[in-house]
């Protein structure tokens, strides 16, 4: 390398910078790993939290369950019609939400973002979807 190279402010400049690499690499490697071993806490701290809350939900939801049957009792109800009432209640709320999963289902496959990334007459086909090009300003008016 030429003297007149060494000389260059600008190559001086450079020298530094490539001399501090490696440590502001390794600061930030070291950053990354203290940030994931936190994240690694966080999460098993929301697992654990998530599983408290469905049993307490569950153990909350069968004494719901409990008292409106021992209600209908109280208000005349055979056992059995009061279990059976609770049981229609709980199976009308189960219908509901895979009804309601059912419907969210169709928009896991982007079907939008799929017509717009397939070209041609294959595509409505290819998305598996109707080739309805109407877009919708206001979501309050439903889907096209």
């Amino acid at each position: 390398m030429s003297e007149d190279l060494r000389a260059q402010p600008w190559f001086r400049a450079f020298q530094k910078v490539m001399a501090e690499l490696p440590g502001l690499v390794s600061d930030r490697l070291e950053l990354l790993a203290l940030e994931l071993q936190r994240a690694g806490r966080s999460l098993v701290q929301i697992m654990a939290l998530v599983m408290a809350t469905a049993i307490l939900g569950t153990a909350a939801w069968l004494a719901l369950c409990s008292g409106l049957g021992l209600t209908l009792v109280a208000q005349g109800l055979s056992w059995p019609l009061a279990l059976l009432a609770v049981l229609l209640v709980n199976l009308a709320l189960a219908w509901a939400a895979v009804s309601r999963v059912r419907r969210l289902l169709a928009s896991l496959g982007l079907p939008a973002t799929r017509r717009h990334l397939v070209f041609g007459a294959k595509a409505g086909t290819a998305a598996g979807v109707a080739l309805n090009r109407q877009p919708f300003t206001n979501r309050s008016e439903g889907r096209p």
